[in-house]
């Protein structure tokens, strides 16, 4: 990240405007680009969901939050989130 002197690029009226708001401070202005939901880019988002039906189709066809604690390697606690959730 550069710094850039807003003197240098921003109107006058514009500049005027935001030393109302920020005088003489260093503003951080992020990217205007959309930024993706976690996992979107990497299919983890996916995944996880899939499991989790997995897990509550598991439940429901009889499985203990024990076994399917075990099964998956995550907390009993975390297993019940996922079905109750």
């Amino acid at each position: 990240m550069k710094y850039i002197n807003a003197a240098e690029i921003l109107p006058e009226k514009l500049l005027k405007e935001l030393q109302t708001y920020v005088d003489g401070e260093i503003l951080y202005i992020p990217k205007a680009s959309s930024k993706k939901e976690w996992g979107a880019a990497n299919g983890s988002r996916i995944f996880y969901q899939e499991r989790n039906k997995e897990i509550q189709r598991l439940f429901r066809a009889g499985y203990s939050v024990d076994t399917l604690a075990k099964q998956y390697g995550l907390a009993y606690s975390t297993i019940k989130k996922i079905i109750y959730g």
